[in-house]
């Protein structure tokens, strides 16, 4: 008997381990990092490929694969300039994304082209409604359709931005350095229709889709959600920034100090969804590179190890600050023959997470993604 005893409790002991240590393992590293792979379709249709230890990869098995969780994906409402961006193209991400178990943010643009701060022009669809509380309807029943139409064909997202880098006016007809300064008793009201589409869908079909407000740089974050506060623009759980240093007066410990702040004045939780540093300034083809000369960071040199350096820096400092992930922005965007607006092959090929000198073999940046963060209780 003592022999059934003594196996029984060493199976126990032994089971007992294995779940403490998988829950270890779990909590290492809880934090959401992944990046936004909106171009990818439209890169491999222009014969783009991406590789790993010069073997040829799937972009979105192979981000799975490094330690990615979660993948951010743009939508346009009716673009007239290109086939992708569209529903049916996010479709198709979103089934890559899921099928390598990844979580999906999906970036209502809430526009038929970029939108920015210095661009929040309204789809054309809607051109034109000046009443707020009929242009407010159409938001809501566009997103409530959008969401519908994905769940659907099980493709739910568990994550939605109502609205992207949303700084200034949404759903305006001229740029904003053409229009007045933010009437954001029109602007609230629109926004907390898009929150609340995504509420009442979450109702109508027991999910939980998290809704996240967005804002370019906490250097303007502060303001933002404070003018946000005062028209009861609350209904929402997290907070979404982008961080690119070279346009920000704010280092990384001043983003962590934001962040922080944010999350502690309205209880939402944080996460840097657009972010990008050079790992080389030489331009690989026609397109000139955002992230040019100058773009760099003391400490950081436009190098491999020095994008990577940073990611895991920044990273480090969104945590300090309490932020729960990082999306880096376009990390597959590598050259191809590809058209965009302004040029032919890609703008930020020199910030990928791909070594255009080497074809595209897959840069030491991937570390960001599995480095084991100190965990700081905030």
């Amino acid at each position: 008997m003592q022999k059934f005893v003594n196996l029984f409790l060493l199976l126990t002991l032994s089971f007992a381990w294995t779940a403490c240590e998988t829950a270890s393992q779990e909590i290492s590293n809880p934090y959401l990092l992944g990046a936004d792979l909106s171009y990818v379709n439209e890169l491999e249709d222009c014969g783009g490929k991406f590789y790993k230890d010069l073997q040829p990869r799937d972009p979105f098995t192979l981000f799975s694969d490094e330690g990615s969780k979660i993948v951010r994906l743009r939508l346009w409402h009716s673009p007239d300039w290109t086939t992708y961006g569209t529903l049916a193209d996010v479709k198709k991400s979103i089934r890559r994304a899921k099928g390598n178990e990844m979580a999906i943010l999906l970036d209502f643009h809430y526009s038929d082209n970029w939108a920015d701060p210095a661009h929040q022009i309204i789809p054309a669809a809607w051109s034109g409604i000046t009443d707020t509380n009929v242009l407010g309807d159409s938001l809501y029943n566009y997103t409530y359709s959008v969401l519908e139409e994905l769940y659907s064909e099980n493709l739910s997202p568990e994550y939605v931005q109502v609205g992207n880098e949303i700084n200034s006016e949404i759903l305006m007809e001229k740029p904003t350095a053409e229009n007045g300064p933010t009437n954001w008793e029109r602007n609230a009201a629109l926004l907390k229709r898009g929150l609340q589409a995504v509420k009442d869908f979450n109702e109508a079909k027991g999910l939980n889709i998290q809704r996240m407000l967005h804002v370019a740089q906490p250097d303007e974050a502060k303001e933002w959600f404070a003018s946000a506060a005062k028209q009861n623009l609350s209904d929402f759980e997290w907070i979404g920034l982008s961080y690119y240093p070279n346009w920000s007066e704010f280092d990384l410990e001043q983003l962590s100090q934001t962040i922080s702040f944010l999350k502690n004045t309205y209880q939402k939780e944080v996460m840097v969804v657009e972010t990008g540093y050079p790992y080389t300034f030489r331009n690989f083809d026609g397109a000139n590179n955002v992230l040019g000369e100058g773009s760099d960071l003391t400490g950081y040199p436009a190098s491999k190890e020095g994008q990577m350096s940073f990611m895991i820096d920044l990273t480090s400092s969104v945590i300090k600050g309490g932020g729960r992930g990082v999306i880096y922005w376009e990390a597959a965007w590598i050259s191809t023959p590809c058209k965009t607006q302004w040029g032919t092959g890609s703008h930020w090929e020199n910030a990928a997470f791909f070594d255009a000198a080497n074809g595209n073999e897959a840069l030491p940046v991937f570390d960001f993604f599995s480095h084991n963060y100190q965990i700081i209780d905030n």
